[in-house]
């Protein structure tokens, strides 16, 4: 007589072909202030990943202190590294379009989102950067940490009053 296995045996295995998901994404719970979209694989609202403020917040966050060539002395800025949140939203693509609020954009390539390098920035000196000074996101790099970070090209792809990121293909 054929015996069906017990229950258990079936979910096990089921589990155990089930390919893991990347970490689930919230649901924005106030206004967004980053929506990335284009070639990412984990999204949460359509085919989007939207933070809202408190969202961002509660990633793993990096601090740094460093020079820029728009404030004057020292900035100690808070953020989430840009490698860290390509890796969260599943970016695929070889580049990014930032963009801000302006419609200003800059293109940044998969070779800047290293671990060490360019950040998504949501706090100077502690405090949440208005809209009127930089604010509220500023992709930063960490200037006086690396040389190689102090040129023209590289200033260019410091975006502020950052607001949407397309991965592209």
């Amino acid at each position: 007589m054929f015996r069906l296995p017990p229950l258990r045996a079936v979910i096990a295995v089921a589990l155990l072909a089930t390919p893991l998901a990347a970490e689930d994404l919230p649901i924005p719970e106030d206004t967004p202030v980053l929506v990335v979209s284009g070639a990412i694989t984990n999204t949460n609202v359509g085919e989007t990943a939207s933070f809202d403020y408190e969202m961002l917040e509660g990633l793993e966050t990096r601090t740094f202190t460093t020079k820029t060539i728009w404030t004057d002395g020292d900035q100690t800025f808070t953020g989430v590294q840009l490698s860290d949140l390509m890796e969260l939203v599943g970016a695929e693509g070889n580049e990014i379009k930032a963009t801000a609020i302006n419609d200003y954009a800059v293109n940044i390539p998969r070779e800047d989102w290293v671990d060490d390098g360019p950040m998504v920035a949501f706090l100077n000196h502690g405090e949440k950067m208005p809209v009127r000074n930089k604010g509220p996101l500023w992709i930063v790099y960490p200037f006086d940490q690396k040389p190689e970070y102090q040129t023209e090209q590289i200033y260019s792809r410091a975006i502020w009053q950052l607001d949407r990121i397309i991965v592209l293909d």
